[in-house]
């Protein structure tokens, strides 16, 4: 069994996708799905380990399928499908569960910041999350992962459950075949972009956030034109004029967050941003980010709100894509258990 160039990424079917979301993860999986084999995932499983209400989630999970289809996601190109229809993603999880030690999750911050005070009313799957998240990766033994800063460490836990599963089961992976003793790949982060870490419009050093309480923070994947331009003239910033270079960010990270979006959208290096519109008000500026943001994410908008008014099309385009992912990950969950000694029939 050949371990082949492969890229898997996913995401939380909660609320409407933002900028950040899509700046910072789907531009640069849409470009990748043009060179590499992609699997791209609707992450149900992770979304209940915080409460849910059955029927939003269904309707989100639809609705971030639509997001990533209107945002350029060829469903006839990549693999795109939500992560409950393929059991080898809970199946894998549980063998992760039984690998991965007490002390690695321990270290994890993202369920330390997720999870607040009240700890111990968290979930257990909250706190497994990162080995569901290794499971989601291994399924289908992929190499490449896109991720955003905030994810990396749970990238290196995929690596160090990985290594650990080919330690562990070293002679009987050997056995089954494979003469390196190497089973499950080392997956590597593909963190590209000026703008892989989009911030609050209302807070510069805090992540552009669908949880976050206002609305003014973020650009909807589903916001108008009018909308988009309201929370650009509103979003913070300082009373100085625009730096001519990246060492005049020092101190003003919502400078810092603007340049690097409106970077992001035109294509251009934040030098060359900085050579045009350095020394002027953001006044100036805003209009010409709203008006680059419109252009960009109204297309998006309007696609997002075509195809959910189909959800048939939506569900069989999802039943499609699980049929194609458990072409994959099966064989290989398969070998799974032959190599931890599980019968199967």
């Amino acid at each position: 069994m050949k371990i082949t160039p492969r890229v898997f990424s996913g995401m939380q079917p909660t609320g409407s996708l933002h900028l950040g979301n899509y700046l910072g993860a789907m531009v640069n999986w849409i470009k990748m799905q043009e060179t590499h084999e992609c699997i791209y995932c609707v992450v149900d499983l992770h979304a209940i380990t915080v409460a849910q209400d059955p029927g939003e989630l269904r309707t989100a999970i639809r609705q971030v399928t639509a997001a990533y289809i209107a945002a350029g996601l060829d469903p006839t190109k990549s693999i795109l499908f939500n992560q409950s229809q393929v059991s080898a993603h809970a199946e894998l999880a549980w063998v992760f569960n039984c690998v991965a030690r007490l002390g690695w999750l321990n270290r994890m911050t993202q369920f330390k910041e997720k999870a607040g005070k009240d700890r111990e009313q968290a979930s257990v799957g909250l706190y497994a999350y990162p080995n569901l998240m290794a499971a989601d990766i291994l399924a289908y033994r992929a190499t490449h992962v896109p991720v955003g800063e905030d994810q990396k460490q749970h990238l290196e836990l995929a690596r160090d459950i990985a290594q650990k599963f080919n330690n562990d089961f070293a002679s009987s992976i050997v056995a089954e075949g494979f003469a390196d003793g190497i089973f499950f790949p080392q997956p590597e982060p593909v963190i590209t972009g000026s703008s892989t870490r989009v911030m609050s419009l209302r807070d510069g050093t805090k992540k552009m956030s669908k949880s976050d309480p206002s609305d003014l923070s973020r650009i909807n994947m589903t916001d108008d034109a009018d909308t988009i331009a309201k929370k650009v003239q509103k979003a913070k910033t300082d009373p100085e004029p625009l730096p001519s270079d990246e060492k005049g960010f020092e101190g003003r990270p919502e400078a810092e967050n603007l340049i690097g979006i409106y970077a992001t959208l035109v294509d251009k290096p934040v030098e060359a941003v900085l050579n045009e519109f350095g020394g002027q008000q953001f006044s100036a500026f805003k209009k010409v980010l709203a008006d680059a943001l419109v252009a960009r994410i109204e297309p998006i908008a309007n696609e997002i709100k075509r195809l959910s008014s189909d959800p048939a099309e939506i569900d069989r385009i999802l039943g499609d894509g699980s049929a194609r992912a458990r072409e994959i990950a099966s064989p290989i969950m398969d070998k799974v258990k032959d190599i931890v000694g599980f019968i199967r029939s």
